[in-house]
């Protein structure tokens, strides 16, 4: 199960966090900074999951975002690493490349994209074409 998904860039600023477990304002806050600081100073080298408390956080660095999920200790990790790249993808369809500003302007749409996808924590929906396609439909509604 997904704890938490994370995007942060360099500096620390949290652009889009999603939580599927309760958490109290003030440990959000430290989760977010212990997550950065674990993964921003990794070697590019090393592996993109690493242990982190009682779970597993994984990683990919998209310029100059990192995407973060934290998962059960027992999950796959790379069904996790191909969804974050899934969700990028879909981002870059949306977004016409897909930059730190599009975030920041358009949360609400990337929030409705991530919901396409994974629901309470698990992923629900992997073709890429089916979540273009559902997207397409959500903004003709609009």
């Amino acid at each position: 199960m997904i704890r938490f998904i994370l995007l942060q860039n360099r500096q620390g600023k949290t652009r889009l966090a999603k939580y599927y477990v309760p958490l109290e304002d003030s440990e959000k806050h430290k989760v977010e900074y212990e997550v950065h600081r674990l993964v921003v100073n990794r070697d590019p080298k090393f592996t993109n999951f690493v242990e982190f408390r009682t779970h597993k956080v994984i990683y990919r660095r998209y310029a100059g975002l990192f995407f973060s999920l934290c998962v059960d200790i027992t999950d796959n990790e790379l069904a996790y690493l191909e969804s974050i790249h899934l969700f990028v993808e879909i981002l870059d369809h949306f977004f016409s490349n897909v930059c730190e500003l599009d975030l920041v302007f358009n949360f609400h749409k990337v929030y409705l994209i991530l919901d396409e996808f994974i629901l309470a924590g698990e992923l629900q929906e992997t073709s890429k074409k089916a979540i273009i396609e559902r997207m397409g439909e959500l903004e003709k509604l609009e």
